[in-house]
């Protein structure tokens, strides 16, 4: 099968991932083999290719939105089935007895596994994958169109929770890629006021379609005072932007795996009156299945950018850039 693999750690532009032709991975028990039909592009694989994120497996194959079609099943698997339609996530296994999996926080299990970064993923023409960590998918979306749903909605929806939003509340959200454009849609069906702080031009066109009260520059100060913000932008910098907009006890939700340095804060005027910082990491299959029955449920809009699987530093280049819209997804 052709793959493409993380050999040099570095910029994406002068280390670029390499093509390769590989054998197609082989199951075991408990795991089902995917051939893949969608991968969506996360800035997650950019740091793993990057290197900001520390190598966990020799010449990995990024990925890990995956769409696919279930092609074989090990022995015990009763989930899934051949030719059933099936997303595979970030996540890919924990160990389920440490105190973290066993009172519901599968996330900060110290020895999960993750897709694309511990074992191979989806930039790839088949992947393997647990059948207990795998995903069930919703109906009325195509498969490029679900591919981004499997990191950045269900992230962008853990962040939202994290971040305690009071019923039609005022929802501050800095950066509006793949994920950010996701949570606004969940925000909004839920009757928040969503206001977008954004550097790019198109990403803010992108927010007033989807029905944001009010989008301005990155570091803009949004028209009110916010009871709640999300951080997508991996820019330390925005950090202490985003606790001065926060009205009294109002809560900045950090969704990335990786954030630029934080400047210094100044208590008073960032975190007194009960402010606080809560950071996101991954998510529990709890959230996974809550989040994509919501996706069932409210239809949502997905802006996505499709490249074939031999462009996939393209794709990555194009998301180093800012230039992607919305969200990247490689077809095979």
């Amino acid at each position: 099968m052709t793959a493409w693999q993380a050999r040099n750690p570095g910029t994406i532009r002068t280390h670029p991932l390499v093509e390769v032709r590989t054998l197609r991975p082989t199951i075991g028990v408990g795991e089902i083999l995917v051939r893949v039909l969608a991968c969506g592009v996360c800035r997650t694989d950019l740091h793993v290719a990057e290197g900001d994120l520390p190598a966990h497996r020799a010449c990995v194959i990024p990925g890990h939105e995956i769409v696919g079609v279930v092609e074989e099943v090990g022995s015990s698997v009763e989930s899934f089935a051949p030719g059933d339609r099936v997303g595979i996530p970030w996540l890919h296994s924990t160990c389920g007895r440490c105190r973290y999996c066993l009172r519901g926080a599968e996330n900060l299990c110290p020895h999960s596994t993750y897709t694309g970064w511990d074992v191979d993923g989806g930039y790839a023409e088949y992947v393997c994958a647990s059948a207990e960590f795998a995903l069930s998918l919703p109906s009325g979306y195509s498969d490029v169109e679900l591919a981004p749903l499997l990191c950045a909605g269900i992230i962008g929806f853990r962040a939202l929770n994290r971040a305690s939003l009071p019923e039609d509340g005022r929802l501050g959200i800095y950066g509006f890629g793949g994920s950010a454009h996701i949570a606004a849609q969940v925000a909004l069906a839920r009757g928040a006021e969503v206001h977008v702080m954004t550097r790019s031009k198109s990403a803010r066109a992108l927010a007033t379609s989807l029905g944001a009260t009010s989008v301005q520059g990155a570091y803009d100060r949004p028209p009110t005072v916010l009871d709640s913000s999300l951080l997508f932008a991996p820019v330390g910098d925005l950090v202490p932007t985003a606790l001065e907009a926060l009205d009294r006890g109002g809560i900045l939700s950090i969704a990335g795996i990786h954030l630029s340095d934080v400047p210094s804060l100044n208590y008073q005027r960032h975190l007194f009156y009960e402010r606080e910082i809560r950071s996101v990491t991954a998510n529990t299959r709890r959230d996974a299945v809550e989040f994509l029955d919501f996706a069932g449920r409210h239809h949502l809009d997905i802006s996505t950018v499709a490249y074939p699987l031999d462009q996939a530093n393209r794709a990555l280049v194009d998301l180093a850039a800012d230039r992607t819209i919305g969200a990247a997804v490689l077809v095979p």
